[in-house]
């Protein structure tokens, strides 16, 4: 078992670029293709605890039902955010990463540098051609 899990979407290019960073520090993750295998719920309240952020932080706007649902209207509890996660599992934020080091929703893709423990092992650019990381496996 990996010591660092993605909560994936392979139709993201933030969250192929994340996999390629954390591919790049040498480590093969666990790779959890979320809308497929979307987390439970208790997994999913344990992640957002873990990344010390509201849950409304977690929630996904943009190619959603968010704006169909009227969920940028306060009167929603966390718990309702959480069902309504649960029931459309493309309402979560992604890449989410767990490793020793930390969990956190990597947006943008060179977040996941601060918590990977293995260092970067060379050069990487992501899909637009953006260097992140140079030829010694330091950030740009």
């Amino acid at each position: 078992m990996s010591p660092i899990t993605i909560y994936h979407n392979p139709k993201c290019g933030t969250s192929r670029n994340v996999l390629g960073l954390i591919r790049n520090s040498g480590v093969e993750p666990e790779i959890v293709e979320y809308l497929v295998t979307p987390p439970s719920r208790e997994t999913l309240r344990g992640l957002i605890a873990a990344m010390n952020v509201p849950v409304r932080e977690v929630l996904r706007k943009k190619g959603t039902p968010y704006e169909d649902l009227g969920l940028d209207d306060p009167k929603w509890t966390d718990d309702e955010l959480l069902d309504f996660m649960m029931a459309h599992p493309i309402l979560i934020n992604r890449p989410i990463v767990v490793t020793p080091l930390g969990t956190r929703l990597c947006r943008p893709s060179e977040a996941v540098l601060e918590i990977l423990p293995q260092p970067q092992r060379g050069a990487f650019s992501k899909e637009d051609g953006e260097a992140v990381v140079n030829a010694e496996g330091k950030r740009v």
